[in-house]
């Protein structure tokens, strides 16, 4: 016989897979801002792929994976710390956009996208 699932646990559920899905966004952008920078090293028409609308949105889509998983994450395990490491990764990454294109911009969002990633990660083992 099936045990019915608590609410605690279905957003315990949830929560992981947000987590898990905000932390492949984060290797997504990682590997755009690596090879949009390869890219630009081998072939300088590459250019399209700065385009500041690809920026924007990943921000964006990092904000809200942000605010619902870490979030989430306080209200379900009471810790503040992943919660705190992700936001300062995601205003990394929002200042990295007022940076020009290129070194300095690459290695600031990668440092933002590695906290990111860590608020995620921390967040992702507080729950188990």
């Amino acid at each position: 016989m099936a045990v019915p699932l608590s609410i605690s646990r279905v957003w315990g559920v949830i929560d992981s897979r947000l987590d898990r899905i905000a932390i492949g966004v984060s290797g997504l952008c990682l590997a755009h801002c690596l090879g949009t920078t390869v890219l630009l090293a081998v072939f300088s028409a590459a250019g399209g792929l700065l385009d500041p609308r690809i920026h924007e949105v990943g921000l964006t889509l990092a904000i809200v994976f942000g605010v619902v998983a870490l979030g989430r994450g306080i209200f379900t395990h009471g810790y503040m710390m992943p919660a705190v490491i992700g936001a300062f990764g995601l205003g990394i990454m929002a200042g990295a956009l007022s940076l020009p294109h290129g070194q300095f911009e690459t290695f600031w969002t990668l440092i933002g996208v590695a906290l990111v990633a860590l608020g995620h990660d921390l967040n992702r083992r507080a729950t188990y």
